[in-house]
């Protein structure tokens, strides 16, 4: 596979899993965290930091709003849910690790 491609498949699989986690509202970020080790923020802390070490300035706001489909406070205020003593319990857990 020649690397255009490759970064064509890339951005592809990106894009759909950005898709599939505006998607999937009912899955928090803090039972992403649990599970996988990163969330929603953390994806688009890493487009932001892929952003800018190729000399593109792009705030946290714009790069949560590129991961959320929507201002970031917009989504929480509709999906997010206080997280359940047992969710705080499994990501403390998971912190000391």
């Amino acid at each position: 596979m020649d690397d255009k491609t490759r970064t064509e498949l890339e951005a592809a699989t990106f894009r759909r899993l950005v898709q599939h986690l505006r998607e999937r509202t009912d899955v928090q970020n803090i039972d992403l965290m649990n599970l996988a080790g990163f969330c929603r923020n953390c994806l688009s802390k890493w487009y932001r930091a892929e952003a800018e070490d190729r000399g593109l300035a792009l705030s946290d706001p714009e790069s949560r709003e590129i991961v959320y489909g929507m201002p970031y406070d917009e989504w929480r205020a509709k999906y997010q849910k206080e997280a359940s003593a047992e969710q705080k319990a499994a990501f403390a857990a998971a912190q000391k690790h």
